[in-house]
């Protein structure tokens, strides 16, 4: 495995880790420092500006006493300077005082920076039915 591949992938680890911690300001490390940045939560509109983008997620922790994800099927793919992330997140969690389970087809897009492999992108999107570990490349 190349280095930068193993960059990404520690770098996609850190963006849940600071998830699960519901700390806005381990989020905020994980995410480029640049107005480009976008993200499109499940059932949200398309937020895109660090300003915006960093708020969602303060909104989200406050409403968020706890999360958990089992990330499947990881595949990283690198093209230069940029590198994307698709996965499942299997999150169980609780919003709002509801216990939440979900699955979430997800892609991550980072950019390399001098400082290392930062998110420039993250969306999720709910999916009705998971697939299956026999056949996990099905096309409908």
């Amino acid at each position: 495995m190349s280095e930068d591949k193993e960059l990404v992938i520690q770098a996609n680890e850190s963006f849940y880790r600071a998830f699960e911690s519901l700390d806005s300001q381990r989020m905020e490390q994980v995410w480029a420092e640049d107005d480009s940045i976008q993200c499109g939560h499940p059932g949200w509109q398309i937020l895109r500006g660090r300003k915006a983008v960093m708020e969602s997620w303060r909104r989200i922790f406050e409403n968020t006493p706890a999360v958990r994800f089992m990330l499947t099927d990881i595949c990283v793919a690198l093209h230069g300077t940029v590198a994307w992330v698709t996965l499942y997140e299997n999150l169980i969690g609780s919003v709002e005082g509801q216990n939440v389970s979900a699955t979430v087809l997800t892609t991550n897009i980072f950019r390399k920076r001098p400082e290392g492999w930062r998110l420039i992108h993250h969306h999720g999107s709910p999916v009705a039915q998971p697939p299956s570990q026999a056949d996990p490349t099905t096309v409908h």
